[in-house]
């Protein structure tokens, strides 16, 4: 079995794959604060509910935009491992060209979902690949596996969060697609602006994108709400909810 560790601002998603294929994964708060060992009977607790042995991961893999937990997390994949990870960083192998300025400034999480898109949907077209995380992350990879940047924009999470604690009187709401975009009372008004807003924004970064690269490039979305916006915004082809995981495994292939 292969480990893989997607570790991001807000939740650290775990999957455990065999064969390529995912087993099962897991998605955890990140918190900055826990030890190693913390982690460790986490993961444990993890893994006996899903009935896994733990002593049967012969690889772990990780991805992380947290830098500060990288030595917990590292330790702990020692100790109840007795593995040292590959950490997918500047120099490892990736298939992929990176043409940005400075290529070391490339997130983890976006190189990771770069090459599992271009390995499971490119070759024939661009790429731009969309990540609803905390942040909202655009990536453009053309067909013949070159890297080229993107753009990075709040995400949904956090701007709605802004907009709780930064508003006296606006209260916190679902994100779910309101009746009609005229909200008739503020908890629709909220989700209308949200949604939509989100949606208008996706549709407008694709399209001056497309006009760039091509009109033929496929989007494909990943990410926490990829499906709430991908059914609103017709300029998503395919959503792909474990593209992450699987650039991670990707990767360790690459490595070994």
């Amino acid at each position: 079995m292969i480990l893989g560790f997607d570790v991001g601002n807000s939740n650290i998603v775990i999957g455990v794959f065999q064969d390529r294929k995912l087993l099962t994964q897991w998605r955890i708060r990140t918190d900055r604060q826990k030890t190693a060992d913390e982690y460790g009977m986490l993961v444990k607790e993890l893994f006996d509910f899903a009935g896994l042995e733990m002593g049967n991961v012969q690889g772990v893999v990780v991805s992380s935009v947290v830098p500060p937990l990288m030595q917990e997390l590292e330790w702990m994949i020692g100790k109840y491992f007795g593995i040292s990870p590959l950490v997918v960083e500047p120099g490892i192998k990736t298939g992929l060209s990176i043409r940005y300025d400075n290529p070391r400034e490339v997130g983890a999480d976006r190189v990771v979902n770069a090459v599992a898109a271009y390995e499971k949907y490119g070759g024939s077209r661009p790429l731009i690949i969309v990540d609803f995380g905390t942040a909202t992350t655009f990536c453009v990879v053309t067909a013949q596996g070159e890297y080229l940047g993107g753009a990075i924009a709040p995400g949904v999470g956090i701007s709605t969060e802004a907009l709780f604690t930064r508003t006296a009187k606006l209260p916190r709401v679902e994100l779910v697609r309101p009746k009609s975009v005229i909200g008739k009372n503020t908890v629709m008004s909220m989700q209308s602006g949200i949604i939509f807003g989100f949606v208008g924004q996706v549709e407008g970064i694709v399209k001056r994108m497309k006009e760039e690269i091509g009109q033929d490039a496929l989007v494909v979305a990943t990410g926490g709400l990829a499906e709430v916006i991908s059914r609103e915004a017709d300029c998503i082809d395919i959503v792909d909810p474990v593209l992450t995981l699987e650039g991670l495994i990707l990767i360790y292939e690459k490595n070994r």
